[in-house]
């Protein structure tokens, strides 16, 4: 995996807008727009528990929060206290992919791109 500002490039496939990693390994675009309301609170449309009802089906042992090229990205209070069961990993999201790379628990792993 590799990423620059604007892009991630996951399984030899770049994409160019955050991205969710699933536990069966599928990648999907990021559905942020449930977030969006709290752009005004936080400056930037943050990570909310409103676009992470997926997580509990899916049952991952470790979720990943790459907070963007610079760590930028705002995490809900709620959000942080939802994936506190999952022992969640919050970094920027280059320092994250060579762990993710080499995860062998199943993980969920939300990649934010820009910022």
């Amino acid at each position: 995996m590799k990423t620059g500002f604007g892009w991630v490039n996951v399984q030899g496939t770049t994409y160019e807008h955050d991205v969710v990693i699933h536990t069966d390994g599928s990648v999907t675009k990021r559905k942020k727009k449930a977030s969006k309301a709290l752009k005004g609170e936080y400056g930037h449309t943050p990570l909310s528990e409103l676009e992470l009802g997926f997580v509990t089906g899916e049952d991952p042992e470790v979720v990943y929060i790459g907070t963007g090229q610079y760590g930028d990205l705002p995490v809900t209070p709620e959000a942080q206290s939802f994936l506190s069961r999952y022992s969640p990993v919050m970094k920027p999201t280059p320092s994250l992919l060579d762990r993710i790379e080499k995860e062998n628990r199943r993980f969920i792993a939300i990649l934010h791109v820009t910022c």
